[in-house]
């Protein structure tokens, strides 16, 4: 349990630490290359949907065949999008290394493939709290990483700094020698008593699998365009760099404890309740952060309360679909459920570029951040969390 928990998480702090930090781009970017704040948010929210639609079927295969080669796969990737993100000469080019390929690479190298291999390899009374250590650690990579990538920019610029990230990514393929499984020799596959049509038809069946769905929309939708916009935001308003670089590292900071305790609990409470909270909660934190003077120290608070519930709602979201469908298809199922989240992280950071560039100001799209925050808790209050029941088989 020690080898996987502490190789999956330090994939998963390098893989989400990195990706935290594209925010830091987005003004020396379209500042140099003389490009529209959409047309970087166009090629981040690309990157959220590749990331979410190939995620379905690298979950398959992770299910299928074991992670280790996914995450071998998902380090090139990793490496030659930040590689091509450096060099790329026009927008359309940028949108597609920055886009579809490190959203494939994110897809190989982060939440779904390490929590199915933590679904399999962990027993059940201790997977809610071995995915909060997961998700944790992505959040400890980007308190760890997004300070880095700030001074790499300052020290290198921004493409000799993607260069240098591109090397480090590569990190990932020793790591995943410490996630290879028993029973995935070879190219023989799992036992499956399900069939992946079965599986898919039995999920969107069962209404709190939908439930759980909607929910992780609002919640791309509120992180990423937090992520993406908040340093411009707050350079908007007059602050400088180093406030919206120690803002995005304080959100981690606090989310390694948010995510942690998120799991913890999901051990000892109804985990539908801890989601419905952590929704609620993000809602009125955005409402008092426009209500209050922006200062530094408002943004520190903001970030540290926003980071306790930033990426909470991962252990208990995967940690349900697996208490409700069994670990078969875990992978799987939870990419269905995280493609719903990366929809809502493309539209949440292209339409903070794109009404930023129509009306001069993100002032709307907290707005509806708030309403979607409202809408998630309540959907997430009535799912139900007991193992599906299945007829038995025939005896033959």
């Amino acid at each position: 349990m020690f080898q996987v928990l502490a190789c999956g998480a330090a994939i998963v702090t390098l893989s989400m630490g990195i990706r935290h930090g594209f925010g830091l781009w987005l003004q020396p970017v379209t500042q140099e290359m003389g490009w529209t704040r959409q047309s970087f948010a166009l090629a981040i929210a690309i990157q959220n949907l590749s990331w979410g639609l190939i995620g379905i079927f690298v979950g398959m295969v992770a299910d299928r065949f074991g992670a280790f080669r996914v995450l071998v796969g998902g380090a090139a990737l990793y490496g030659l999008g930040l590689a091509g993100m450096a060099l790329s000469p026009t927008p359309t080019l940028f949108a597609l290394t920055a886009g579809v390929l490190i959203g494939a690479a994110q897809a190989g190298t982060t939440y779904a493939v390490i929590y199915g291999v933590l679904g399999r390899q962990i027993a059940p009374e201790r997977r809610s709290w071995a995915m909060g250590v997961a998700a944790a650690a992505g959040s400890f990579g980007q308190f760890l990483m997004v300070p880095v990538e700030g001074w790499l920019i300052a020290s290198l610029g921004w493409q000799q700094a993607l260069l240098a990230l591109a090397l480090m990514v590569l990190l990932i393929v020793p790591l995943a020698f410490g996630l290879r499984e028993p029973g995935f020799h070879g190219s023989a596959p799992a036992r499956r008593d399900q069939t992946i049509a079965q599986a898919l038809g039995e999920a969107f069946r069962y209404p709190s699998f939908l439930l759980l769905t909607a929910g992780y929309f609002v919640c791309g939708f509120q992180v990423v365009f937090i992520g993406v916009h908040m340093p411009s935001y707050l350079r908007d308003h007059g602050l400088s760099p180093q406030v919206a670089s120690y803002s995005l590292a304080l959100i981690g900071l606090f989310n390694v404890f948010g995510t942690y305790i998120a799991g913890t609990l999901g051990q000892h409470m109804p985990k539908r309740r801890i989601l419905a909270f952590i929704y609620f909660a993000r809602a009125v934190v955005i409402t008092v952060f426009l209500l209050v003077p922006l200062s530094p120290l408002s943004v520190y608070v903001f970030s540290a309360v926003m980071g306790a519930l930033w990426l909470s709602t991962v252990p208990p979201t995967n940690a349900t679909i697996a208490q409700i469908f069994g670990v078969q298809h875990l992978s799987m199922l939870g990419g269905f459920v995280f493609f719903s989240h990366q929809v809502g992280s493309f539209m949440g950071v292209w339409l903070g570029g794109y009404l930023y560039d129509r009306t001069g100001s993100y002032d709307v799209v907290w707005y509806i951040a708030i309403g979607l925050g409202i809408f998630a808790g309540l959907v997430n209050l009535p799912v139900k969390e007991a193992p599906i029941r299945r007829a038995a088989p025939l005896p033959a």
